[in-house]
């Protein structure tokens, strides 16, 4: 489909099957598949609850192409490609939106960032957080997305947080070059003074396969954070690996620089049969009234990403929905046939609709893609 400049690209309903949440919401968390420690017991939350929750996050209305293509040709950049990670938010006192995404030059990754006035339409202004210092754990590339916002709110602007005078975020990272996500992987600490360029907050890492509470689950990788405030603390949600399977826990500190593990990690773990049997990976969590709402991604047996969603009242204890939000190929034209994944979730209350976000991987490549909540016209 060919989109006028001057014309607002079509969007298309996708249609996702209701899933018969009584029959398969389970009120304990799944067992792990190569984790012999004891799931953390469950809240249990009603099917009908449950239902209410995930129900404005779905039936998505798709956007055609990618909105930052799998190669940029960002200037100064050119060898950059296959985009990935998405993260909208805003700067205090810029009416425009901005977006933190990585791209890969063969060596490792940096962090870019775009700016839009319609969340559909963006611009790239450059590299946003390039690769650390030579023999160190962000060697082969950083991956900002994990920023301190004013609030986590579903739908409240994704406005940075000012903390002692500067923008915050954790990141993920890699200390080699010369491949795609060389292991061990490290999390580390970045700030900014005007939001678009980003360096250390700190001189070593937050978080890594070293310290001595690291668990079993998470003995062989660590992967993307992301941050949530609330009440005084910090959380870390993160992706983790032990060998081919991922799941998420979650740290926590009361400084952004010193983090604890949470015991009863991971919090959020494989099912068996399901679409999140081999990953359940990348948490993006957010506040939604008297509850909070994590969206993550699910790889099921067939090595397909999905769209995934699960919900706490205590940040802590997760109930996770057998089925997809969003499943990998929903978009017709090829666009995210082989995963769709990572998120970054927006709402606008000029029109009402929530912009996700996601990397779309398919007949055009590794880009970004959107789905939106309503059909924009």
């Amino acid at each position: 489909m060919t989109i006028s400049k001057n014309t607002a690209p079509a969007v298309f309903l996708v249609t996702v099957a209701a899933f018969a949440l009584a029959a398969s919401v389970s009120t304990a968390q799944p067992r792990a598949l190569d984790d012999a420690s004891p799931a953390p017991p469950a809240e249990k939350t009603d099917a009908a609850t449950l239902e209410k929750w995930a129900a404005p996050f779905r039936n998505w209305h798709y956007h055609p192409n990618h909105v930052i293509p799998a190669k940029p040709e960002i200037p100064g950049f050119e060898k950059f490609a296959n985009t990935d990670v998405p993260c909208v938010y805003q700067i205090p006192g810029d009416a425009k939106w901005h977006m933190s995404f990585i791209a890969f030059d063969g060596k490792g990754y940096n962090s870019f960032v775009a700016e839009s006035d319609d969340l559909v339409r963006w611009k790239i202004k450059g590299q946003a957080m390039g690769f650390g210092p030579a023999g160190q754990f962000d060697a082969g590339g950083c991956v900002l997305g994990a920023y301190l916002y004013e609030s986590y709110d579903l739908k409240a602007p994704r406005t940075l947080k000012r903390l002692d005078g500067k923008y915050w975020s954790l990141y993920g990272a890699y200390p080699r070059q010369g491949g795609y996500e060389l292991r061990p992987g490290y999390e580390g600490l970045a700030c900014s003074e005007d939001g678009l360029r980003w360096t250390r907050g700190k001189e070593t890492y937050i978080l890594s396969v070293h310290e001595p509470d690291c668990g079993q689950w998470e003995k062989d990788c660590i992967y993307q954070p992301w941050l949530v405030a609330h009440e005084g603390k910090y959380y870390d949600f993160y992706n983790a690996a032990n060998g081919r399977i991922e799941q998420t826990g979650l740290a926590v500190s009361t400084d952004l620089k010193n983090w604890t593990r949470h015991a009863g990690n991971p919090i959020l773990r494989n099912r068996a049969g399901g679409c999140d049997e081999r990953f359940c990976s990348d948490p993006k969590v957010f506040r939604d009234a008297d509850h909070w709402t994590m969206f993550y991604f699910g790889v099921d047996a067939k090595g397909k990403a999905h769209i995934m969603i699960a919900f706490s009242r205590d940040l802590v204890s997760w109930t996770a929905l057998p089925e997809p939000l969003y499943k990998a190929g929903g978009n017709p034209s090829g666009l995210d046939k082989q995963y769709a994944h990572k998120i970054s979730l927006a709402y606008n209350p000029k029109n009402e609709t929530y912009y996700m976000y996601y990397c779309a991987v398919g007949s055009k490549g590794r880009g970004i893609g959107l789905i939106t909540s309503k059909p924009l016209q």
